[in-house]
């Protein structure tokens, strides 16, 4: 019988052979020949497992001290960027140790705290800035009303005095009251748009435009102040133009008054020209060329931009010379920039200017063959029954003998509650309601008109900036609106337009 080698010496060097021989220490000797068996085994399993775990410690080992010297690069980094945006606050994190990760942690809690608050500070400020800009929107609104209302009563008194013969002497006096006013009108629209574009408030619309009537009553406007100083205005409009289009015909108006005016006030026995021209026609638009030339003072190659800042003109002797207030070409660019458009300039000195853009309209469904009916040069609207609805004395006085001297017949309420008594009683052909008045205004006065009379024109008359408020004027019942001061022509071809023109058609 076989034992393990280390017991089978033993054995030999210290058990008798008679006590080797007996049974029962041979049953013995065979289990402690197992034990040891059993112990070299569990020995070398105990020495894999030891050398498996030792390699593993060591990769273990490896891999923490590779991650800590991640953690270490990473919080120097971090360090880094801190310091770098913000090296005063972070003075004392440059001090601390590089693992000391908690003292980043506990200085980024402060900061995202103090962001916080500049948060809300910001939102604090944002509000009281949206409550500054409200209240000056307001402000500038009632103000323009304010203005709008006495300087109504002057430009129309000026228009009835104009019809009137008077002395040389007077005329003059009366030319110079005309357009020291029509300046001080300009002015206050400018100043309204300004504000208006800057708040982000202006808004286009999209009406039929009889371009080649807009570009003539342009030029019927300007007429007088390009001959008073020496000036020859022409047209130049392109054959292939199409008559109607579709877009917004105030704020294209507005752009090229402002260029003719500008045109008007820098030349001097010279000549200016509007010129039209078709640039690119597509089913969905119809892209037109609008230039006009003059040949004025003209603009240094320098100033040819700075022309279209805020408040600034070429020059500062321009200002004392010609008047203005450096705004007009800022709000035409502006309009235009809002249109997806852009103005260019072109000029040299002493030899004229040439301003140009291009604007897209959307085409429109006439063709260009129909009727339009013109307003007579003879202003008669005589058998016509006017209400005329105003409650400051002095615009009443001038609306009145505005119509009296077109043979209108005139009825004039104080109130928008005594002009709806007075259209329950009686049919005129057209009312002409002012917007503020005591009592009743114009707008709930024409709802309550509306209830038992849909088809009386109703047309708004208005101090306030027609843009912010046409919305309203159409929801409550009103067909159109003329903004205060109104020129003669303008009352006159509205309510021509709505009375005479409408039952001729």
């Amino acid at each position: 019988m076989s034992f393990h080698t280390v017991l089978e010496k033993q054995i030999k060097r210290l058990l008798p052979e008679h006590f080797a021989a007996d049974p029962s220490m041979k049953v013995f000797l065979a289990a402690i020949s197992t034990t040891y068996g059993n112990f070299e085994k569990d020995k070398r399993l105990a020495e894999h497992a030891f050398a498996i775990s030792e390699k593993e410690y060591q990769e273990v080992t490896k891999y923490l001290q590779h991650q800590n010297e991640i953690k270490n690069q990473s919080i120097r980094k971090l360090k880094e960027a801190i310091i770098s945006l913000d090296s005063k606050s972070a003075v004392g994190l440059q001090e601390t140790d590089e693992d000391e990760l908690i003292s980043i942690i506990f200085y980024l809690e402060k900061q995202i705290e103090r962001t916080k608050e500049l948060e809300n500070e910001l939102i604090r400020a944002k509000e009281e800035a949206e409550k500054a800009a409200k209240v000056k929107s307001e402000f500038v609104s009632v103000m323009s009303h304010e203005i709008r209302t006495p300087l109504n009563s002057i430009i129309g008194n000026v228009h009835l005095l104009q019809q009137k013969d008077l002395a040389p002497a007077e005329t003059e006096i009366l030319r110079i009251l005309h357009i020291s006013s029509t300046n001080l009108l300009t002015l206050i629209n400018d100043i309204l748009d300004f504000g208006k574009i800057e708040e982000g408030k202006i808004l286009f619309s999209e009406k039929e435009i009889d371009l080649r009537q807009q570009l003539d009553n342009l030029k019927l406007a300007h007429r007088v102040g390009a001959e008073e100083r020496g000036n020859l205005l022409e047209l130049n409009i392109n054959n292939n133009i199409p008559r109607f289009v579709k877009g917004d015909v105030v704020r294209l108006n507005q752009i090229l008054n402002n260029l003719v005016s500008n045109a008007v006030k820098f030349t001097v026995n010279g000549k200016i020209t509007v010129e039209v021209q078709l640039k690119e026609t597509t089913p969905e638009s119809v892209h037109i060329e609008f230039a006009v030339l003059d040949t004025g003072i003209g603009i240094p190659p320098d100033k040819q931009q700075l022309i279209f800042e805020n408040f600034t003109q070429a020059n500062s002797d321009i200002t004392r010379q010609f008047g203005g207030s450096g705004l007009g070409l800022t709000i035409t660019r502006r309009l235009l920039l809002l249109q997806r458009s852009e103005i260019f300039v072109e000029s040299e000195i002493n030899k004229g200017s040439k301003f140009f853009f291009t604007l897209a309209f959307k085409p429109s469904e006439k063709t260009g063959k129909e009727e339009i009916l013109q307003a007579p040069v003879k202003r008669d609207l005589k058998g016509i029954e006017v209400l005329l609805v105003e409650d400051v004395e002095f615009n009443v006085f001038v609306a009145k003998n505005m119509l009296l001297n077109w043979n209108a017949k005139i009825d004039v309420a104080e109130n928008g509650l005594i002009a709806v008594d007075k259209a329950q009683h009686k049919e005129y052909d057209i009312i002409l309601m002012d917007l503020q008045m005591p009592v009743m205004d114009g707008y709930n006065s024409t709802i309550a008109i509306r209830n038992f009379n849909k088809h009386t024109p109703i047309i708004a008359l208005t101090a306030a900036a027609a843009m912010d408020i046409e919305d309203k004027i159409f929801e409550a019942g009103m067909v159109e609106y003329i903004s205060k001061p109104f020129n003669p022509t303008d009352l006159f071809t509205t309510i021509y337009n709505h009375t005479i023109a409408k039952i001729a058609n």
